[in-house]
């Protein structure tokens, strides 16, 4: 099964709320399932996007359903609310990556022209809150699904207001936890290997 074909599955399975099938319909429109989800870092290669996001999701139901999450702390979250964060979370990336080069040595010291992608954002409006913007379009959202895809980044932007990021998983743990698992997806599902 492909990344688009198991996204699809998912979505189609655990989304159900008014306005998901013209959202669905958006995705398939864009290039979402083509698109990198960055310009050099994870999954930066064609379908990277839709990749990632089954990544994030794969690993937020790894991390809710531990027994120690669960136990301790009693999270308890739908199938939906956990399929709306974890496969929407970065729909602020469609659309904003092109296809480029750049130059870089190879083994021998010779210079050799490699693919790559270029970042270049027509609706600069932010990261989270431009996910958030682009689903309210087309569906609602509860409060703590929109903080979730809003602060999934946590603190790793340096333009972020740690106290505004703080109180938001105080608030809504499920960005918390959206935020555990994308950082997992990121930095270890995706990143690379330890020798």
């Amino acid at each position: 099964m492909t990344s688009k074909e198991r996204f699809i599955e998912l979505y189609n399975t655990h989304i159900k709320r008014e306005g998901a099938d013209k959202l669905l319909d958006y995705l398939l429109k864009s290039d979402f399932f083509t698109a990198p989800a960055s310009a050099r870092f994870h999954c930066s290669h064609e379908g990277g996007l839709s990749e990632h996001s089954l990544n994030v999701y794969d690993a937020l139901v790894g991390y809710l359903n531990s027994p120690r999450v669960k136990q301790t702390y009693g999270f308890d979250y739908s199938d939906e609310s956990i399929a709306i964060v974890a496969l929407l979370h970065d729909l602020c990336k469609i659309g904003v990556y092109k296809k480029g080069f750049r130059n870089v040595k190879d083994e021998s010291g010779a210079w050799k022209r490699v693919d790559t992608f270029e970042y270049d954002d027509q609706l600069p409006y932010g990261h989270g809150e431009k996910s958030v913007y682009i689903i309210t379009g087309y569906m609602r959202l509860t409060r703590e699904e929109a903080f979730a895809i809003r602060y999934h980044m946590g603190y790793s932007s340096e333009f972020e207001d740690a106290r505004n990021v703080s109180k938001a998983f105080e608030m809504f743990p499920l960005a918390f936890a959206v935020s555990v698992a994308d950082s997992e997806a990121t930095y270890f599902i995706e990143g690379t290997p330890k020798k």
